[in-house]
């Protein structure tokens, strides 16, 4: 295990971390270098699902060629509400939502278990309850360099974000 992975404390950027896709295979996130990130958790069967997918999924299409990336981390942690393997949440998400973005491997986003890298981002934006991930679609926006610049609750609709997605995609 690397250093990135065994402690979010020894990470300086989103850069340093290493994921697992849907299929287990390792993700450097050090490939997004240069590009601006939208890190959500996401869970198939919760009220803000069919909203959040949908324009998650028009902010990709509008700003993907111009160097936005949408990160999609399946989350198990609130109210059961993605409950599905890792193959089967990106069959949903790549079909009914029309997904062109990385849905990645089912992560932890609070706890003991929690997966470095949110332990990393909620270590560099705390939320109105602390650290603590709230509830299913918590969005974090990554500036170019990898360093969290803004942290939006699971209410705040991606679109609301898009003024400062175009800033830091012109900085």
């Amino acid at each position: 295990m690397g250093a990135a992975e065994s402690s979010s404390k020894l990470a300086s950027s989103v850069h340093d971390f290493v994921v697992k896709d849907s299929r287990g295979n390792d993700v450097e996130l050090s490939r997004y270098k240069g590009k601006v990130l939208l890190i959500v958790n996401v869970a198939s069967q919760c009220g803000l699902t069919n909203s959040n997918y949908t324009e998650l999924g028009s902010l990709h299409k509008k700003y993907g060629d111009k160097g936005l990336e949408i990160l999609a981390f399946p989350c198990n942690q609130f109210a059961g509400q993605e409950p599905g393997t890792n193959e089967q949440i990106a069959e949903l998400a790549c079909t009914r939502f029309k997904a062109e973005y990385p849905i990645f491997g089912k992560v932890d986003v609070n706890g003991s278990n929690a997966a470095p890298l949110y332990k990393f981002l909620k270590s560099e934006k705390g939320g109105l309850f602390g650290e603590r991930v709230k509830w299913n679609f918590t969005k974090f926006l990554v500036d170019k360099d990898g360093h969290v610049v803004g942290r939006f609750a699971p209410i705040s609709s991606p679109s609301s974000i898009e003024n400062d997605i175009e800033k830091l995609l012109e900085a």
